[in-house]
């Protein structure tokens, strides 16, 4: 059974910090892709980080230089480093893997205040 576990959410003030983990388990963790997506009020879900199981990495232009993913195999966990924050990034971010099908976490609330 897959089982992915946000933490690391809350209210920050604009400029501030978060990081965010996912701790995975029920998968082969190492081999593969974790992504972070995210989902405001009213949009869609977007796709904000993701990195493979060989370390490549894609951004959204969104967030590019501000954020940052990395995985640490050995504890089967995917971090997103959020820096400079802005009340625009503001949305319930969510840890994603496809093992056959897409599994999702619970998510976690980031909330940026101006």
């Amino acid at each position: 059974q897959v089982q992915l576990v946000e933490s690391g959410g809350g209210l920050v003030q604009a400029g501030g910090s978060l990081r965010l983990s996912c701790a995975a388990s029920g998968i082969i963790f190492s081999i593969n892709a974790m992504g972070w997506y995210r989902q405001a009020p009213g949009k869609q879900r977007e796709l904000v980080a993701e990195i493979t199981n060989s370390g490549r990495i894609y951004y959204a232009d969104s967030v590019k230089g501000r954020f940052t993913i990395s995985r640490d195999n050995a504890k089967n966990t995917v971090y997103l480093q959020m820096n400079t924050l802005k009340p625009e990034v503001t949305a319930v971010y969510l840890c994603h893997t496809k093992v056959w099908s897409d599994y999702w976490g619970q998510g976690t609330q980031v909330t940026v205040s101006s």
